[in-house]
């Protein structure tokens, strides 16, 4: 029994670590370039753009298709680097807790 209440300490305090996590992740801002930083976008920590700003060179009607594909490349980087910032909050959320290999907490 002293092991299964050890267990449920662990687990309340994974719990206070994941609202805590998800609190910096809402608040915390990334931002992804292309084109030699000619297009920015930038996410919150949870994945929602909030923001893109687009180089006035690429402003042209013949360019429609390079404009597309930058702001699809700015947002992969971008998507990528919250990808490891939320992998990162969640190695020091379950930090003492054995979780299985491949293991997704819930962001």
């Amino acid at each position: 029994m002293k092991d299964l209440g050890q267990m449920m300490k662990q687990v309340q305090d994974m719990q206070a670590k994941m609202q805590q996590a998800q609190a910096r992740l809402e608040e915390a801002q990334v931002t992804g370039q292309s084109g030699g930083g000619l297009v920015t976008v930038t996410l919150n920590g949870k994945g929602t753009m909030v923001g893109m700003t687009i180089d006035d060179s690429l402003m042209k009607p013949d360019e429609r298709e390079i404009l597309e594909d930058l702001i699809v490349a700015a947002h992969t980087d971008a998507r990528g680097k919250v990808e490891q910032m939320v992998a990162d909050q969640m190695k020091d959320v379950a930090g003492g807790l054995p979780l299985p290999p491949g293991f997704q907490m819930p962001f």
